[in-house]
């Protein structure tokens, strides 16, 4: 598949390491120029490019910017992105260290709503409880097996996100859809849980809005 990704750090920049060479064509951008990614430059099938230019044609766009970023990005930045794209969002929100008060996260919206609302698109929420270098290790021949939630509105596109999160050696598990994915965010069971389909289901039903409302404090 064709894939963008709008954002090179530590989540986007190990995305890209693992997708370009099980064949897919990625597209990555950061804040600071495709001149300052040469180390991904070198990775099989990945291609940096300008944030405007990363989500031209593709198919998956995986949007992994800081969560109070998101609304500084141009209003067409995914105007390019081939018919019917699938938008990925890996934020969490983290008002203390990086994000600010966000009213409307603070008001109950969660933050995928929130960033789907200010991208104008549908995302499904997926790699925000993975510590970046599990993304590297779950792909070697010993690596770690254990799942991750997949959050989202439309159950086609969470089977379709579901594919990509399984090739990369992942167990998807259906988290539920957007209003629930406060399930998987900081502050709960299953955000950072190294853990089988079960015990991935099981950590999410378990899951407490005061607990997560108390991490935010």
């Amino acid at each position: 598949m064709k894939i963008g990704i709008i954002g090179a750090g530590n989540i986007g920049g190990n995305l890209a390491r693992r997708l370009g060479p099980l064949g897919h064509e990625v597209r990555i951008a950061n804040s600071r120029g495709p001149e300052t990614l040469a180390e991904l430059a070198a990775v099989e099938g990945v291609t940096p490019v300008e944030a405007t230019e990363a989500a031209e044609g593709a198919e998956v766009v995986i949007v992994t910017i800081p969560l109070v970023k998101v609304q500084d990005l141009p209003d067409d930045i995914l105007d390019g992105a081939a018919d019917g794209a699938v938008v990925i969002d890996t934020n969490n929100y983290y008002p203390q260290q990086r994000d600010g008060r966000i009213d409307a996260i603070e008001d109950g919206q969660t933050e995928s709503q929130y960033v789907a609302e200010q991208l104008g698109r549908p995302v499904v929420k997926v790699f925000n409880g993975v510590y970046a270098q599990r993304i590297l290790d779950v792909g070697e021949p010993d690596g770690p097996r254990f799942a991750i939630p997949v959050a989202g509105d439309d159950p086609e596109t969470k089977v379709a996100v579901s594919a990509l999160v399984a090739e990369l050696g992942f167990e998807p598990v259906d988290a539920g859809e957007l209003d629930e994915s406060w399930r998987q965010q900081p502050g709960t069971p299953a955000y950072g849980l190294q853990a089988d389909a079960d015990g991935l289901r099981e950590a999410l039903a378990a899951a407490s809005p005061e607990r997560t409302a108390e991490w935010k404090a």
